[in-house]
C-alpha cells in the first residue's frame, strides 16, 4: 500500500448512468475495495431507475456511507424509514428502496455498497 492515495471521483475508474438520466454512479478502485461517489437527481428513484438494472424486488446491496448533499429517504422491505441528509452517515442492510427527496441532487459516498451497485444482472 502507497502511503499516500488521493484521487478525484471527476476521474473515476468507472461511471454507470442510471436510467433515464437520473443520476450516475462514480467509482473508485482502491486497495481497500471499490468506493462510490453516487449523484442521484431530483425524481430518481431505485424501484424505477435501478431496479430494472439488478433484477431484484429491492436493492440487495448493503451500504456503509455518507450524505454529502441533497436529502433522500430509505424505506426498508420491513416497513422501517427514514430520511436522510447532508452530513448524516449512513449503514442501511439490503431489502429497500430510496428516492429523492425534493428539488436537489442527493450525492452520497459509499464505501461497502457500491461495487456491483447500478450493474446489468448476470442472472
Amino acid at each position: 500500500m502507497t502511503g499516500l492515495v488521493y484521487r478525484s471521483f471527476d476521474s473515476a475508474d468507472e461511471t454507470r448512468p442510471f436510467e433515464d438520466g437520473k443520476g450516475r454512479l462514480d467509482l473508485l478502485q482502491t486497495d481497500g475495495g471499490p468506493v462510490g461517489r453516487a449523484v442521484f437527481e431530483p425524481g430518481w428513484r431505485w424501484s424505477q431507475h435501478i431496479k430494472p438494472l439488478a433484477g431484484t424486488e429491492s436493492c440487495e446491496s448493503a451500504h456503509t456511507g455518507y450524505i454529502v448533499s441533497g436529502r433522500m429517504n430509505i424505506a426498508m422491505d420491513s416497513g422501517e424509514s427514514a430520511e436522510v441528509g447532508p452530513g448524516d452517515f449512513i449503514q442501511i442492510a439490503p431489502g429497500h428502496d430510496a428516492w429523492v427527496v425534493g428539488d436537489e441532487p442527493c450525492v452520497a459516498l459509499d464505501w461497502t455498497g457500491y461495487g456491483n451497485y447500478a450493474q446489468p444482472s448476470s442472472a
